[in-house]
């Protein structure tokens, strides 16, 4: 392995004042702390937040909305719901709650701050994710959820009466549900204005959010409180040119700090869980011809497909002698801080979801990062020590990136969003306090297909079975598959497939030898009408005669996701009893069940053509069959086929496919869809 040469701005070494990036995020210590011989309460009161404690209770009582703007590592998100705490904020049966974008970020603090309030998990502190709830309605004072949580809760409380303070972590990253909490929010705040709001955000948008809760409302309703303070600097270094395959340099870099750094653990910044795998897997064929002597390396995996257990792992403390070297996703950028990192690879990348209001097409594609991302990206390295960040592209390639990521509102499908809006009575869209509107073509194009697809009615209020399918934590598509269900008998199928396509690579097929056998096993499930009846025959398979990681492993399936899917069906029952709806077995009518299918995926239509590509109905456009498909190789028989999901590597892919009648996207679809378009 040659030696790697890099380029440092400037001449000075670590602590330069030339080579030092300011991170603005903020954000937290997980599991087990790096200061093991520190008292919990020493090693908090050690922190940037603490000299600011009593400033921070001041403005929460004084002002209703207080925005904190904090550098990485100052303790923004697992000290200040615990200051509340201490001053009374939860007193009388009320909750603080600290909203998290990213599910592994809502575990992981809520871990550490439990520890930190020595209670267990659950009891005092707890946390609340899709498909996961470990707290307690009576006991628990502090909760951490997903902002997608919070935001299902204003659905059955819609003044979220629980909550005494709420915090909305990581706000800059604007994903989709932290943008419409906020507007809620302030709204929710004219009705109660006792509410208290804590905004944790960058600075560069903190004046933004400020004139945001200011506009409309009183001036002095809200301030912004900035936590100085740095853990410790981060050189950075650039390559010289960009690397033309990033994720083999990102081996290759991390393999060299290894053989010339010293301690500290390697946090590898990649784009999606194949660029990790391929990433780690090339690591762990290099492990073998490690000088003797030389520090032992433990690779892992930190994406979102992981189950929380996994995501878990990377918070263990490395043993003596060796190091983590930790490939992930832009999930390791702001919303956690993985203690013992030292060194950053960043590879320039983050695959982002896009969505085409014109084709009602959504597809993940591989994106330059910005500015802002790039920054954060740099802070992980500085959380316990001075680190190092290594940029695998030219200083001049940095200068050029956008300045930071377009909101995720600015580029989603809005159906499921609008849904869940008009269910909270929020009829006028054009009314709400948008902290960036959506594309006008976004909002006519959800309100067209929740139209065609019965959910509202010509008067745009929201029918009854829209009014249901508001309340389900699954996408309008697939939960309106699980509501005609009852039309085809097949609930008790229908109900396994939504649990199926709600996790991620039930199937394990690596590559090689290996990957042959996996393949050979995979086909015993295997059904000629495509992917979903095969993820069913998995599933009644594992249940059936498996659930056991053995069994998994003997059949090329992923025991977690397996495992997780079990336990997500067994919460989507729920909502299937209490709407009365039918769980009933279509008793192996594969036509039935696929006509159910296309009720909800009639927008997500393709037809065959010769070349072996497909052509959206909508739109023309090109696709391709993703590999992991069963219809990988093969035409289907009537030509045409329904599709869950689109990814956008270097070709626009269609995953998890079922062959159709085109008829039945007429019969079943919606009532727009012209019979030519099929023909």
């Amino acid at each position: 392995m040659s030696t790697l040469t890099f380029w440092k701005p400037g001449t000075a070494g670590p602590g330069s004042t030339h080579d030092r990036e300011t991170e603005e995020e903020g954000n937290v210590v997980q599991s087990a702390p790096s200061h093991g011989f520190l008292s919990i309460q020493a090693q908090r009161e050690r922190l940037p937040i603490w000299q600011h404690r009593q400033k921070l209770l001041h403005c929460i009582e004084k002002y209703g909305v207080t925005i904190v703007v904090g550098q990485t590592g100052s303790g923004k998100t697992t000290q200040l719901p615990q200051y509340l705490l201490e001053s009374g904020w939860a007193s009388e049966g009320n909750i603080i709650a600290c909203t998290q974008p990213r599910r592994v970020a809502a575990t992981s603090v809520a871990i550490r701050v439990a520890t930190e309030v020595g209670t267990l998990l659950g009891d005092e502190v707890g946390y609340t994710i899709r498909f996961e709830d470990v707290s307690d309605k009576e006991r628990t004072r502090i909760c951490y959820m997903t902002d997608g949580m919070l935001f299902r809760e204003t659905l059955i409380d819609p003044l979220l009466s629980r909550y005494n303070v709420i915090m909305i972590d990581e706000a800059h990253e604007r994903s989709l549900y932290t943008d419409l909490l906020l507007g809620i929010l302030k709204k929710i705040r004219r009705k109660r204005p006792s509410l208290r709001l804590i905004v944790s955000s960058a600075t560069l948008d903190a004046k933004a959010f400020l004139e945001y809760f200011t506009s409309g409302t009183h001036p002095d309703d809200a301030t912004i409180v900035s936590l100085e303070g740095r853990m410790f600097p981060v050189e950075v270094a650039y390559l010289q040119e960009s690397a033309p395959d990033y994720v083999r340099k990102a081996v290759e870099v991390a393999w060299s700090i290894n053989l010339q750094h010293g301690a500290g653990d390697i946090l590898i910044f990649l784009t999606g869980r194949e660029e990790i795998e391929r990433c780690l897997e090339e690591l762990t064929e290099l492990l073998p011809t490690l000088p003797r002597g030389a520090t032992q390396i433990i690779p892992l995996a930190l994406h979102a497909g992981l189950s929380t257990e996994e995501q878990l792992r990377v918070f263990n403390v490395a043993e003596r002698g060796t190091r983590k070297v930790i490939a992930a996703t832009n999930i390791a950028e702001a919303s956690v801080t993985i203690d013992g990192v030292k060194f950053v690879v960043d590879s320039g990348f983050v695959k982002i979801r896009t969505y085409n209001p014109t084709t009602f097409l959504a597809s993940l594609s591989t994106v330059p990062v910005s500015k802002a991302s790039a920054i954060q990206r740099t802070g992980r390295a500085g959380r316990t020590s001075p680190g190092i960040c290594y940029r695998l592209y030219p200083e001049s390639a940095f200068a050029s990136l956008p300045t930071s990521t377009p909101p995720e509102i600015t580029r989603t499908d809005m159906t499921t969003p609008i849904l869940q809006l008009k269910s909270l009575g929020i009829d006028d869209l054009m009314k709400f306090e948008w902290v960036s509107a959506p594309p006008a073509e976004s909002i006519l194009r959800a309100l067209e297909g929740l139209f065609a697809a019965g959910m509202i009615g010509d008067n745009g209020l929201l029918t009854p079975i829209g009014e249901r399918v508001a309340e389900c934590p699954i996408e309008v598509n697939i939960a309106r598959m699980l509501f005609t269900s009852k039309d085809f008998n097949c609930g008790e199928e229908i109900l396994t497939i939504a649990s199926m396509i709600s996790i991620q690579d039930a199937f394990v097929i690596p590559d090689g030898a290996p990957g042959a056998i996996a393949e050979l096993e995979r086909r015993k499930f295997t059904t000629e009408e495509g992917d979903h009846l095969t993820l069913l025959n998995a599933y009644n398979a594992f249940t059936k005669y498996g659930r056991s990681s053995s069994w998994c492993k003997a059949h090329a399936l992923n025991f977690r996701a397996m495992s997780r899917a079990v336990s997500i069906r067994s919460q989507l029952k729920k909502y299937m009893i209490r709407f009365n709806l039918p769980l009933q077995s279509c008793e192996g009518d594969a036509k039935r069940l696929r006509q159910c299918l296309v009720s909800g995926y009639w927008r997500n239509g393709a037809r065959w053509v010769a070349d072996g590509t497909y052509r959206s109905v909508k739109g023309n456009k090109t696709l391709y069959v993703h590999p992991t498909s069963v219809l990988f190789t093969r035409k289907p028989r009537t030509g045409w086929v329904v599709f869950h999901e689109v990814e956008e590597t270097k070709r626009t892919q269609i995953r998890i496919l079922s062959e159709i009648e085109p008829d039945w996207l007429l019969d079943y679809g919606h009532k727009y869809q012209h019979r030519h378009a099929a023909g």
